[in-house]
């Protein structure tokens, strides 16, 4: 049995009978315990109802269509594509379900960037209870919901034309012109005085960021953007 199968037969079992005069919330996180412990904490909520849960981006957007939920509570770091790319999808596919994206990410780009893409909260795990309930409250009303923490360091630092391409910090750009110029992860690390998990964890933010996942992708979109002349 495939993990994907796993996913699937686990959501469905999870899946329950939509009360219509209920928010209704799909909870989209590739962590069980997390998955359940927001299960616990919006069922006992008065009108708010959890009807089922996915563990994969694919399963998400499923889950969203066949049961067009008030809320679908999204993590962005799940197996099977990228949640931001999803968002837009998911506006097309099921336009009256909110999205509000939880998540461990405090990056304010991440939050413009999903917003941006039209979810209607952001909310850190790290503040989860009452900001997801308030989160989810407002987006089933049409409201949008942002964490104050990032809220603050957004508006203090505005979109400028100067700025770095899709939010990269200069840090990120550092990274990306080195792996556009062929280095790997670890002379990246080497040359920058980083150490290489905090080189990948810098990749993989880039890579959400621009959303391409491949070295030639990379390699691209650093060109086209002018980091580097090949």
């Amino acid at each position: 049995m495939t993990a994907d199968t796993t996913s699937r037969q686990a959501s469905s079992a999870r899946a329950e009978r939509a009360d219509r005069d209920k928010t209704t919330v799909v909870i989209a996180d590739d962590h069980t315990v997390v998955r359940q412990g927001l299960r616990l904490l919006l069922d006992a909520e008065e009108g708010i109802q959890v009807v089922a849960e996915a563990g994969t981006v694919p399963d998400a957007e499923r889950l969203a269509r066949a049961h067009r939920p008030s809320v679908l509570v999204l993590d962005l770091n799940m197996p099977g594509g990228s949640s931001l790319d999803a968002i837009p999808r998911l506006g097309e596919d099921a336009p009256d379900t909110a999205i509000v994206v939880l998540t461990m990410q405090d990056d304010p780009a991440f939050a413009r960037r999903a917003l941006q893409a039209g979810a209607r909260g952001f909310v850190l795990k790290e503040a989860a209870d009452e900001e997801l309930l308030e989160a989810i409250r407002l987006a089933a009303a049409g409201d949008t919901y942002l964490n104050p923490r990032l809220g603050a360091r957004l508006a203090a630092q505005p979109d400028e034309p100067s700025a770095p391409p899709d939010d990269l910090s200069e840090r990120e750009v550092e990274v990306l012109r080195l792996i556009a110029l062929g280095h790997t992860n670890s002379e990246i690390a080497a040359h920058l005085f980083l150490s290489t998990r905090t080189v990948e964890t810098h990749r993989a933010h880039i890579q959400q960021k621009i959303r391409r996942s491949t070295r030639a992708e990379l390699v691209r979109y650093a060109i086209e953007h002018h980091m580097v002349t090949l």
